[in-house]
């Protein structure tokens, strides 16, 4: 049988139009092709077919585009004689180094003139209740008559669309390539839960992601808002650096459990928002303690305090404790978080107490009235 050769594969390659006019080949996009011989195992289009993998490089702010062009290239691809497996991957276009006289420039922030203040819920990893948090704080930022949004920046797990009861809202067109965000208790939601199926996994590599981070934040018409709370995906990885460069943040709460494993890796993440100039606003404990319902033993669970003492190691701001319970997480599935579903109840205060500290460390930020040194935040340039 024919053997394939890389010219083979540029060939074929340059059949396929880029968004530019010019063919990927043309648009040097073609980053690495390698082929691989068969060994006769019978697997691809034919006995001891080879296998082939592309690497396309694109420019970051096109990734999330250009999925169909990606399949383009398998398939043009796959038709050559001699071909089996083919994958095709891309990846984010290196940029052309600067000159070496060239003062550095930091990443362009996405402009959002309408929102006073954008903050970011982090945790350093999952599994933490960090999502939860969010949507509490954000009613609870709610109930003080400020005007709050809340954009869930898990690409790979959106959890705002049913933690605040729009599991099936849609976002109106504002006009042109913009929407209007979701509705869901008196809250503006963005999410990209709303644009797949519940159980639909979102299998895309980091331009992609980027890309939709980006588009997500910058695409909607928020109007006019006091708060922006983001909801942001566990980990110290590209989505993270991203929002940390590129969005306007005024700081970032910390949400951990008292274990020593968690707290490991909150210290991680406050310690990456540092290095990145992000005002660290305080850190939460979390599943900090259990009260028996019947008996109203208090029990702690993860143990105690790990939080506080890492906080103040850290010199950051202790912004309080949570409870682990299941009206917690059952309100929070059901649509309904404790803070709206149960208002005057304990653990809608304990959330309340919290939000009033985040308003008022944002507020005297502005007017550079903190009273503690170790966490004042820089005054934000007017």
């Amino acid at each position: 049988m024919s053997t394939v050769t890389q010219d083979d594969i540029l060939k074929a390659l340059a059949t396929v139009k880029t968004p530019t006019g010019k063919d990927l080949v043309a648009q040097g996009w073609v980053d690495n092709i390698s082929v691989q011989p068969g060994d006769g195992s019978g697997e691809g289009s034919g006995d001891g077919a080879a296998a082939v993998i592309l690497t396309i490089a694109v420019p970051l702010e096109l990734g999330d585009k250009l999925e169909p062009l990606r399949r383009q290239a398998e398939d043009v691809t796959r038709a050559l004689p001699g071909v089996g497996r083919v994958a095709a991957v891309l990846t984010a276009q290196r940029p052309e180094p600067p000159p070496l006289n060239a003062k550095p420039r930091g990443p362009t922030k996405i402009d959002l003139p309408t929102i006073k203040h954008v903050i970011a819920i982090a945790s350093g990893k999952g599994g933490v209740g960090k999502s939860t948090t969010t949507a509490n704080l954000a009613l609870a930022l709610a109930s003080m008559g400020l005007r709050v949004g809340v954009y869930d920046a898990d690409i790979h797990g959106p959890s705002m669309p049913r933690m605040l009861g729009v599991r099936d809202g849609k976002p109106q067109s504002a006009g042109g390539d913009r929407a209007y965000p979701v509705i869901g208790h008196g809250l503006k939601i963005m999410s990209i839960g709303f644009m797949v199926a519940e159980d639909d996994p979102v299998i895309w590599r980091g331009p992609m992601v980027m890309g939709a981070l980006e588009k997500l934040l910058r695409d909607v018409d928020w109007g006019d808002l006091d708060i922006l709370l983001i909801d942001m995906p566990p980990g110290t990885g590209d989505a993270q650096l991203t929002i940390s460069q590129k969005v306007p943040l005024s700081g970032v709460v910390i949400v951990s459990t008292p274990q020593d494993i968690a707290l490991l890796d909150a210290r991680k993440g406050l310690n990456m928002f540092r290095k990145v100039d992000v005002p660290i606003l305080g850190v939460i404990e979390n599943m900090s303690y259990h009260v028996c319902a019947n008996c109203g033993h208090r029990e702690e669970v993860f143990s105690h305090g790990g939080a506080q003492r890492t906080a103040e190691e850290l010199a950051a701001e202790f912004l309080g404790e949570l409870p682990l319970d299941i009206r917690i997480r059952a309100t929070a599935d059901g649509g309904a978080p404790v803070t709206v579903s149960d208002p005057n109840g304990p653990h809608a205060q304990a959330y309340k107490a919290i939000a009033k500290r985040i308003w008022e460390k944002l507020e005297h930020s502005e007017e550079g009235e903190d009273e503690n040194p170790m966490t004042r935040l820089p005054r934000k340039p007017r």
